[in-house]
């Protein structure tokens, strides 16, 4: 037996998701262990063995492709004990890093900061001034060497540096990305006075002209560097002595995997991989159904996460922010808010309103009704109140929920402004949903794309809960609650599903009008990079599938959109075809008429992803339909509030486990797996489908 895994690591719990030849998926959860993550992932393995009842070691020889997502980089950022960094940069540019750009990282992301932005502060420096080394080297815009690099300076830096005794050395010179060559030999020089010392160059992590953005990448690649190859290596050990021998793979946030050897050079890449999974995941199964535009929307404990699919591909951002620091890396573009089931409910008295979010009560204390200490009342606690939540079968009966601490904490939380503890609670679900309908409306509305043409995929363990509110909220047209308890462990079978992939760019101007050998020339150098690379991985050309695409904006312009090719070269008569691409995708990011159909246009970047086929999950089809729910399936209703109703109604539940392919339930109802609930408000109705999705239309 051959099987797919994919483990994802969470703050609460880690997550795995197998699926054997048969196309057969299986799930389990542990507790994840932040103390050692390695820890935490091997203990999933040993739950996905004991649910197969075969031994660790046998599941390990028997795993054909294991793909895992860390959060590690993630948690090493935001608990700040990363790596103390030295940096090497051109004499003279010091403290770019530093005097950052005059936004100070904000760029309208939190409007309260941008309203207020005298107020504001720049975040605690990566690397403080005095781990900052000048060398002489300067290469010009062309690539060309005007002053020669000082090797003697150079050598003194990283003594220096070493004496101060620093754990990583990024190394970030100016036009590097047009010519290595400097970076390159201070490399060299760092790695012989010091061979075991983690170094990264802005070259390999940033290769594109923006001084700040690049020389933060490459300081928080290395500020990474150390942390993650250490778990990494741990990690990588551990599976080889159990029998795993294909090579680990490790999620990246530009929507595939790389193996754990280039993550651990550039572990930069693993930010934010993790919900980057459920949107491979999503793409995997909407090819199956035959949904090319699909709204993937992830709601856990502490964030909602939002990214659209359009044509089959995933929307792109290629400037990244994290904790006010802004630097370059081709990511899959989520939008993310503070609304999970542990978001914070408070109480504006002189406004007499309610806030939900954007802080959680995570796992710990958690909501109220957990019985951990929890005292501020969170949207968990509002459904428990609502009748949503079983309490006493939470988690597939792993949790009881204390319903009596959330209605009084609900209910002195509603006295504070004149609400009932019921209409308190459906206020905060209405505050949240409405929340999320707003951000889904950033990512469609605003970036020219209408929600009525899309599917909304709802995931995570709260995601489904609401989804039947928002989505309505939208206009769209089917919500698809995924292989029902695999809901919950999306991001994990995403990581199963996932192909390896590389990113290439090259960053050259090149305006029109411009030769079709002068940018095939940069698409070559690309592909000839992918190949060498892909080669020294062992991946044959058979698997190997490569998408080439150009950053092309107005000249003088900073506003670049990015246009797929739908072939590897330029003809000499494909640049009109081109601009009017560029026209179409302007126009819908920027509105009608923005574009200047007759203006002179410049190719800023060329980029490639070069992806390698990998073993694919096979979602096996139902051959039986039936309307008709069995008795099985039906669970002991309940009491449960509907705001559409505005009353408590007597409402039947049922076991999602056991509903058959074709079964329909019409709202109001509740559906339950041992890992999510699905609301199934009045007016809708749900189905199961022949692949195992819950499908929810409306009226």
């Amino acid at each position: 037996m051959s099987y797919l895994v994919g483990i994802d690591i969470g703050g609460t719990f880690t997550d795995c998701a197998i699926v054997d030849r048969a196309g057969k998926l299986l799930t389990t959860k542990v507790p994840s262990t932040p103390a050692d993550f390695s820890r935490g992932m091997m203990d999933a393995l040993d739950a996905g063995a004991q649910a197969l009842g075969i031994g660790l070691d046998r599941f390990c020889r028997d795993i054909a492709f294991l793909s895992h997502g860390t959060t590690v980089g993630t948690n090493t950022i935001i608990q700040k004990k990363g790596a103390k960094v030295g940096l090497i940069t051109t004499k003279g540019h010091e403290d770019a890093i530093h005097i950052m750009r005059g936004s100070r990282g904000y760029n309208g992301r939190d409007i309260r900061k941008v309203v207020h932005f005298p107020e504001t502060s720049k975040p605690r420096p990566i690397v403080p001034k005095r781990l900052i080394k000048g060398v002489s080297e300067r290469v010009d815009c062309f690539g060309e060497i005007v002053v020669e690099l000082n090797p003697a300076e150079a050598e003194t830096a990283i003594r220096d540096l070493l004496a101060e005794g620093v754990e990583a050395i990024a190394i970030c010179f100016l036009w590097s990305f047009r010519n290595p060559q400097h970076e390159l030999k201070v490399k060299e020089l760092v790695k012989r006075i010091k061979p075991e010392l983690f170094v990264t160059c802005s070259f390999d992590i940033a290769p594109k002209w923006g001084e700040y953005e690049r020389v933060t990448a490459t300081a928080l690649n290395a500020y990474l560097g150390p942390v993650m190859s250490g778990y990494l290596v741990k990690l990588n050990s551990s599976l080889k002595k159990l029998g795993y021998g294909h090579g680990l793979q490790i999620t990246q946030c530009g929507g595939g995997t790389v193996p754990v050897e280039r993550a651990g050079e550039a572990p930069l890449l693993t930010l934010d991989s993790g919900p980057v999974s459920g949107v491979t995941a999503s793409m995997f199964l909407g090819a199956a159904m035959g949904e090319r535009n699909v709204i993937t929307t992830d709601m856990g404990g502490t964030s909602f996460d939002v990214c659209i699919i359009h044509d089959g591909k995933p929307a792109y951002s290629f400037i990244s922010n994290t904790g006010q620091y802004e630097y370059f890396l081709p990511k899959v573009d989520l939008q993310a808010i503070g609304a999970g089931g542990g978001s914070l409910v408070r109480v504006r008295p002189e406004t007499r309103t309610m806030t939900v979010g954007p802080d959680s009560a995570g796992a710990f204390p958690g909501p109220v009704c957990y019985g951990r200490g929890g005292q501020v009342p969170t949207v968990t606690d509002a459904q428990v109140v609502l009748g949503y939540l079983d309490p006493d079968n939470f988690a597939g009966g792993r949790m009881t929920l204390n319903k009596e601490s959330a209605t009084n904490a609900i209910a002195a939380l509603g006295a504070q402004i004149g609400m009932k503890p019921v209409e308190c609670a459906a206020g905060i679900c209405r505050i949240v949903e409405l929340q999320m309908a707003d951000v889904i409306r950033k990512v469609t509305v605003e970036k020219g794309f209408d929600p009525r043409d899309f599917v909304l995929f709802a995931f995570g363990g709260a995601g489904p809960a609401h989804a039947g509110v928002f989505a309505r909220e939208l206009g769209v047209r089917k919500i698809v609650i995924p292989q029902r308890k695999a809901a919950s462990t999306w991001c994990a079978f995403g990581a199963a599903a996932a192909d390896v992939l590389h990113i290439f760019e090259h960053s050259e101007i090149m305006s029109t009008p411009v030769p079709a050998k002068r940018v095939n020339d940069a698409l070559e150098r690309l592909e000839k990079q992918a190949k060498a690379l892909m080669a020294r991985e062992g991946i044959k050309a058979s698997r190997q599938r490569f998408e080439f695409s150009l950053d092309v904006r107005h000249r003088g312009q900073i506003n670049e959109v990015e246009v797929f090719l739908e072939s590897p070269r330029l003809d000499n008569d494909d640049e009109l075809h081109l601009r009017t691409r560029f026209v179409e995708r302007y126009e819908k990011l920027y509105g009608r008429g923005s574009a200047l159909a007759g203006a002179q246009l410049e190719i800023a970047v060329a980029r490639l992803r070069a992806r390698a086929l990998t073993p694919r999950p096979k979602l096996v089809s139902s051959r039986t339909s039936s309307k008709t729910v069995p008795g099985k399936a039906k669970r002991k209703p309940r009491s449960i509030y509907w705001s559409d109703l505005g009353t408590f109604r007597r409402t039947p539940v049922f076991d999602g486990e056991r509903l058959a392919s074709g079964n329909q339930i019409k709202g109001p109802a509740i559906v339950e797996t041992s890992d999510t609930t699905v609301v199934v408000h009045p007016g809708r109705t749900l189905r199961l489908d022949a692949l195992g999705n819950f499908e929810i239309t409306f009226k």
